[in-house]
């Protein structure tokens, strides 16, 4: 072999000889659990040949994005499936998402549970032929001439076309750059089965797929997301390396069922969501308000501590307020509409005074900002801080709105921080350990950092402001030792923002407190303080809501604890049950000593059998279990009785009060 047939490689970091023409398949042919590669820092099939010089990365089926290009392979076969059973389906989108994939398409009749498991059969079936994914870069009339029978396709070209013109780039399903083809080739025959219009990239072949795969569930769905458009059908479905791992995700998503909040909020008589009231407006029932009452007076014990101000605004304001603020320019598809007011007219009806447009706040920082700017500020008073409990209302749409997670009327633990530049960092610091800190003591303690920057066609202020924002809380987030993961144009219209997610008892991430530098609304609403100097100086002001909304972090915690809440959250924090009706007064008295500790306690005095208060309790989730009978009241005694269903018998009254107190004023949880 001469050296000009040889081209050099860096392979996973080592410099590698081999032949020129040699693909990522012959590559890693020894590498089983390899199913695309990286090159040059792109994503590629495996059967694409290499050029010299570059940078060449194995990309393992079990990794972050070897686990999208399966779920994206599963998508096809499914799509492949889905027409073999019913060809009139024509094809919509099919791309993965997180833990698995989804697949629109324009059928005659929905999708029934029965039509699932039948194209689960038909999908291991093509898996088990071992078919090829063969990707083709095509032109445009040879794409069009493929997908002559799929009409949403033939619109993506369409827009493709239209990109191209403006320069803008394809499609994101077409592909950046080529147009390309996906065809699943017979491995035997040689014969291309099916085809889709794709970007990939792909497995190599089905087989790698192997029996690790399970539809999940459909439901309708409008063409590229838009209501106005038609509706379709969306199959959701999920991949995993082994069976292993999908029965392990099969369980988890189990646990999750039995822990939505939606369920438990109606099994734990917490709060409901009426039709009267409309989507995403809940109400809290009066054990569900016990629970939201602790958490906010303990959040606001916190907040005193650390020399917080509350304030209060109201629910409406002028549409004035928004355009000084911005929110009109950039926010207004999330506000409710104007309710137009204080109109007057003459008696012809001629208009002798034109009304007002009035807007539900959707946050609460332009009115934080009024509250600044009523008096004159001096730099003896920074840092301010103002904390409001303020309901705030935004207009999401009835398709995403979820339980307590996604509401309409919200309520936000919302506060704005007024500092000098020199008192940034430092206040940024502290802000941060607070958060931290508190969600800490609600049971939270796995966090990650992200850091949301500029979005580049959305943002107010110059450049320069937004770099020294930006730096200011990169250096602050990494200061805090956590891990800071980048979230490029995540940021509001207004500053760059820090977000805490939080990952709850399954593993699952949750974004709670954000903390966000602003330079640009003090500017917007004329902000001063009198500096040490006699000056007239803009304050910085940073804004931040710790839970995010109450009613969020309720459904978030709810899922948390699987509705078990730690005894000084829990809304009956004990329960008495007396063995026979017998011990009924010696247990009312028991439970006066409970409530005269502050303690929430209800005796069980019913007609039920013993074992069936037992039962009651247990599926209530009481933190604490008093039992009394005639030896415990001879010894001025009771049994403790927990959730796990273990017992401590023969505990003295006294002491048992004390162990129930100290759990509750301790945050045991």
């Amino acid at each position: 072999m001469s050296e000009a047939q040889q081209i050099t490689l860096r392979v996973d970091g080592d410099e590698t000889q081999v032949t020129a023409g040699t693909t990522g398949a012959e590559l890693f042919f020894d590498r089983r659990d390899v199913v695309v590669m990286r090159v040059d820092g792109v994503l590629k099939d495996l059967d694409q040949p290499l050029e010299a010089g570059a940078e060449i990365e194995s990309v393992t089926i079990d990794s972050p994005d070897g686990l999208n290009v399966l779920r994206h392979s599963t998508a096809h076969v499914m799509a492949q499936a889905v027409q073999q059973l019913r060809p009139d389906a024509k094809l919509g989108i099919g791309p993965y998402i997180k833990d698995g994939f989804y697949f629109d398409f324009d059928v005659a009749e929905p999708f029934t549970p029965e039509d699932l498991k039948a194209l689960e059969k038909m999908m291991l079936k093509i898996v088990n032929q071992n078919q090829k994914f063969v990707r083709r870069v095509v032109s445009p009339e040879e794409a069009r001439e493929a997908m002559a029978d799929e009409p949403y396709k033939l619109e993506l070209l369409g827009k493709a076309d239209s990109a191209d013109e403006a320069g803008e780039g394809v499609n994101v399903e077409v592909g950046a750059g080529d147009i390309t083809i996906y065809d699943n080739v017979d491995r035997k025959s040689g014969d291309v089965v099916w085809c889709d219009l794709c970007r990939g990239p792909h497995l190599p072949n089905t087989k790698l797929i192997s029996n690790a795969f399970a539809l999940t569930r459909s439901s309708a769905a409008y063409w590229l997301g838009d209501q106005n458009n038609k509706p379709l059908q969306r199959i959701y479905g999920t991949a995993w390396p082994t069976k292993e791992a999908l029965k392990e995700y099969q369980e988890r998503l189990a646990e999750a069922e039995r822990r939505d909040h939606r369920k438990l909020g109606v099994e734990l008589d917490l709060f409901s969501f009426p039709d009267e009231l409309g989507s995403g407006l809940p109400v809290f029932h009066p054990k569900g308000g016990i629970i939201r009452k602790a958490m906010e007076d303990y959040s606001r014990q916190r907040h005193v501590e650390a020399d917080y101000e509350f304030v209060y605004t109201p629910h409406i304001t002028k549409g004035h307020l928004y355009e000084v603020s911005g929110h009109l320019d950039w926010y207004k598809d999330g506000m409710f509409p104007a309710m137009h007011v204080d109109a007057e007219f003459n008696e012809d009806g001629t208009v002798r005074k034109p009304g007002q447009d009035y807007y539900l706040k959707p946050m609460n920082c332009p009115m934080h900002n009024l509250i600044f700017r009523s008096r004159g500020r001096s730099y003896r008073e920074l840092p301010l801080r103002l904390f409001e409990f303020g309901s705030v209302y935004r207009y999401e749409k009835s398709g995403v709105v979820h339980g307590l997670t996604r509401v309409r009327g919200m309520t936000q633990d919302d506060a704005h921080i007024y500092c000098t530049k020199e008192q940034m960092k430092d206040e940024l610091t502290s802000t941060l350990n607070f958060v931290l800190g508190l969600l800490k003591d609600y049971g939270l303690d796995d966090f990650y950092l992200e850091l949301s920057t500029k979005d580049p066609e959305k943002y107010v202020g110059s450049d320069e402001v937004w770099e020294e924002a930006t730096r200011t809380l990169a250096e602050v987030a990494e200061a805090s030792g956590l891990e800071l993961v980048p979230d490029p144009g995540g940021a509001a219209f207004y500053g760059p923002k820090i977000s805490v997610q939080a990952k709850d008892a399954l593993g699952r991430t949750w974004q709670m407190s954000t903390i966000q530098l602003d330079f640009n609304l003090p500017e917007r609403f004329e902000l001063e303080y009198q500096a040490a100097d006699g000056s007239r100086q803009r304050p910085v002001m940073i804004h931040r809501a710790l839970f995010g909304s109450v009613e969020r972090f309720m459904g978030v915690l709810t899922e948390h604890y699987a509705g078990a809440f730690p005894a000084w959250l829990a809304p009956v924090q004990v329960v008495a049950i007396p063995v026979a009706e017998a011990f009924n007064d010696y247990l009312y008295e028991v439970a006066a000593k409970l409530k005269k500790a502050g303690i929430r306690v209800e005796v069980d005095a019913s007609s039920d059998r013993f074992p069936k208060k037992i039962r009651t309790a247990s599926k209530d989730k009481v933190p604490f279990v008093l039992i009394a009978g005639g030896e415990d009241a001879e010894n001025g005694a009771v049994s403790f009785r927990f959730r796990d269903g273990s017992q401590d018998n023969g505990v003295p009254v006294e002491e048992a009060v004390q162990r129930i107190v100290d759990a509750v004023k301790n945050r045991t949880l």
